[in-house]
């Protein structure tokens, strides 16, 4: 696992292998990051990356010079990780945040500009996962939103779906506040 590009960018993540994760493989995000460099300002983007795991995603987001990044995740040595890798990196663009996602999703307050969710592909409520995030308000007027989900996992139905994009056994499906374009 590595940084793709931006100022960490071939930086090697080496998070420990005891982790309860599955971790975005380099060729789904380098893929993700071609479609979002095309569609994101990072330097004005605050970002939410839930379910984030090794926080590669958040990594690659600091990397390519996001404003902001909240990383949320209910393991803690998950956040532990991330945290010592941000200190490392002396970047203070991460935030970590111990939680239960769902939890936060009811209670979150913020909106933010991309937001990028990777839940366990067992989750009970990935098929709803999309629609309770716009529900909520926390993807701002044209947010991007991406959830990651298996390829053989329907998401539900949703007004400000955009498309799917299927690498593998993995595959991202993209939604924006205000669907009025296309990726």
């Amino acid at each position: 696992m590595r940084i793709i590009a931006g100022q960490f960018g071939g930086l090697r993540l080496n998070p420990p292998s005891n982790l309860p994760v599955r971790p975005t493989t380099d060729i789904a995000k380098e893929a993700l990051f071609n479609i979002l460099e095309n569609k994101l300002t990072f330097d004005t983007c605050n970002c939410l990356d839930l379910f984030t795991g090794t926080g590669n995603i958040s990594f690659e987001l600091a990397s390519r010079g996001a404003n902001a990044v909240d990383a949320i995740d209910i393991h803690f040595k998950c956040l532990q990780y991330i945290k010592e890798t941000t200190a490392k990196l002396k970047t203070d663009v991460i935030t970590t945040r111990k939680a239960d996602v769902l939890k936060y999703i009811a209670s979150c307050k913020k909106s933010y500009d991309f937001i990028f969710a990777d839940p366990p592909y067992d989750l009970a409520a990935l098929p709803q996962l999309a629609n309770l995030i716009l529900e909520k308000g926390l993807l701002s007027a044209d947010g991007l939103l991406v959830v990651e989900h298996p390829s053989t996992r329907k998401m539900d139905e949703s007004s400000c779906y955009l498309e799917t994009r299927k690498y593998g056994y993995s595959s991202f499906s993209f939604y924006q506040s205000t669907p009025n374009q296309t990726l």
